[in-house]
């Protein structure tokens, strides 16, 4: 989260997923300002998870740089353009739906 925000990424997005999927315990949202920010904040976060010891993560998309997916084992980090993180609204699926306003009986 401290390497999204320091390389201004915006409007970051933490997921608990735990028992909800086998993949990870945590997705993280993120999005770029252009293609070459998807990149910089992708490529910045990937220094700073192999600085913290936690290896070398799986990456797809960096050479498009429109969404790029980081597979660090507990946590899944999607870095996006905006037009492209709407289209797939990542979020929506995953978070708990918000309970309704009124009642039926």
């Amino acid at each position: 989260m401290e390497s999204l925000e320091d390389s201004k990424a915006e409007d970051i997005v933490s997921i608990n997923i735990q028992g909800k999927s086998a993949m990870a315990d945590y997705m993280v949202v993120a999005s770029g300002r252009s293609h070459r920010h998807v990149g910089a904040v992708a490529e910045q976060l990937l220094r700073a998870l192999k600085e913290a010891g936690h290896g070398t993560a799986r990456v797809e998309g960096l050479s498009a740089a429109d969404w790029v997916l980081i597979d660090a084992g507990d946590v899944i980090i999607h870095v996006f353009r905006p037009e492209v993180r709407d289209f797939y609204a990542l979020e929506k699926m995953w978070q708990e739906p918000e309970e309704p306003s009124g009642t039926l009986h």
